[in-house]
């Protein structure tokens, strides 16, 4: 019960307000996509990965690593490292995560974080732990004391088709060193699994894949297994990159395409690749995914990019379209406007579901945030492929409430605390769950936004729920 009341009270003292807006569900052309909050309550969740174990696995950039079954929301902290991670409220943290490539098989995970290294120097470091079924341990140092900052520290990973590990670097606010070779910053870095340098590098003495980066915050494969980078630009020009060895992106003499005279002089002389599309004022482009799937046939074949707003406070989920060869996007159109800040997207295999991670209202991203499931309910998963089944049972009725809602839940649930916080991040009522249908008097609460959390012997669940 002591950690409860730790937990409440981080809730109530560090979360703050509830702001931004409900889900909804989505009507595109010909397909419902119905909304879902799967976790609510989290800090500032940075990255989103659907996992070969049927679970989301998210990193929180205070430092912690979460488990979720996406059909409960069952969640469930598998490494907390806020020790040994350094977090301010800035964009520094516990960052990019990827699993091995056969991770039934080699069950490790691996993820970049920052850490305080004397003084007020920052420091970046890409680690692998094992997956124990429990908890990940054996933390391996692959990659460290990479200079990192207080904004622009990139951290996205990606295993490519010939088994090697990418990983994006920003420049940490140091423009100069992109464009530096003996320097890892501004860089897109290609190591083994092991973390030793590929000797099929543009280099074989040099981690450098790429270089003349700001800040890529995105990493992905899509049409025709090309690699693709989403970048922040500095005031006028977002970027969507398609990632090639040996390649400069032109940061900082360049930005976006090369149509200045200056520009064009830089890139005439420096091999510069020039980005597939821009944004101009930035809008903060973030993690990208390829959705390759026919659960939603109007983003199929496309790319769905997440998007914090940037300048101009327009955060969405862009779908962006391809020419034939994934040479050139085509189309852009937005999603999903109403969430405040988003962050990450993941898909799930089987249903072809999305999962998107919010981060909060405005810059740099503070709690509490949701993940939250659009799934098209017709479609139906091939014949015989296995869909993971919750264990746990969790449902607020009706939603919205008016006078009086229910907790429902399953019997392994029973005896649980629980809690019900407001939109101002105030408790509003505590207790254990005596019945299956545990009865809650709303009648007096003020209309607006509230989540409960439940917590139990093996793990967390949350819901949000409205009262009217």
């Amino acid at each position: 019960m002591y950690a409860y009341r730790l937990f409440l009270l981080f809730l109530i003292l560090f979360l703050g307000p509830l702001k931004p807006g409900f889900s909804q569900d989505v009507e595109l052309d010909s397909t419902r996509l119905t909304a879902r909050d799967v976790a609510t309550g989290l800090q500032v969740p940075w990255e989103v990965k659907y996992g070969p174990d049927d679970h989301l696995w998210v990193t929180e950039r205070r430092g912690r690593i979460l488990r979720i079954e996406p059909e409960s929301g069952n969640m469930t902290t598998v490494l907390n490292y806020e020790e040994e991670v350094l977090e301010r409220n800035s964009e520094y943290g516990m960052l990019g995560m990827a699993l091995h490539p056969d991770f039934l098989e080699s069950p490790q995970l691996f993820v970049v974080y920052c850490y305080a290294a004397g003084g007020q120097r920052i420091r970046e470091r890409l680690s692998r732990f094992d997956w124990n079924g429990a908890e990940l341990v054996n933390e391996t140092i692959l990659l460290d004391d990479i200079p990192g900052g207080g904004i622009h520290n990139g951290s996205r990973l990606l295993f490519t088709d010939d088994g090697k590990l990418l990983m994006t670097v920003g420049d940490r606010g140091s423009r100069n060193s992109s464009q530096a070779l003996d320097q890892l910053n501004g860089k897109v870095l290609r190591m083994n699994i092991d973390g030793t340098i590929p000797a099929d590098n543009p280099d074989p003495a040099s981690y450098i894949y790429s270089f003349g980066h700001r800040n890529q915050q995105g990493l992905a494969y899509g049409p025709n297994r090309h690699i693709y980078a989403s970048e922040h630009g500095q005031n006028i020009a977002d970027e969507l990159n398609m990632i090639l060895p040996a390649r400069n992106y032109g940061w900082p003499s360049v930005e976006g395409a090369c149509n200045t005279a200056s520009e064009r002089t830089f890139c005439a002389t420096n091999n510069v690749a020039e980005p597939l599309m821009e944004w101009t004022p930035c809008v903060a482009v973030n993690d990208i995914v390829y959705y390759n799937h026919p659960a939603i046939p109007e983003w199929e074949g496309k790319m769905l990019m997440a998007v914090l707003g940037g300048f101009i406070g327009d955060p969405r989920i862009s779908v962006l379209s391809f020419n034939e060869d994934g040479t050139a996007v085509i189309d852009e159109a937005p999603y999903l406007t109403n969430l405040g800040r988003l962050r990450d997207v993941a898909i799930n295999p089987h249903t072809g579901a999305i999962y998107v991670a919010t981060n909060g209202s405005s810059y740099p991203g503070f709690g509490p945030n949701r993940i939250i499931e659009y799934r098209n309910l017709a479609y139906q998963p091939s014949t015989g492929e296995e869909i993971s089944r919750p264990r746990f049972r969790l449902e607020v009725v009706p939603n919205p409430a008016y006078a009086q809602l229910q907790l429902q839940v399953s019997p392994n649930l029973m005896d649980s605390d629980y809690a019900v916080i407001n939109a101002k991040g105030e408790l509003v009522e505590e207790g254990k769950i005596a019945h299956s249908q545990q009865h809650i008097d709303v009648q007096s609460w003020p209309a607006g936004m509230y989540f409960v959390r439940l917590i139990h012997e093996q793990g967390l669940l949350t819901r949000t729920f409205v009262v009217e």
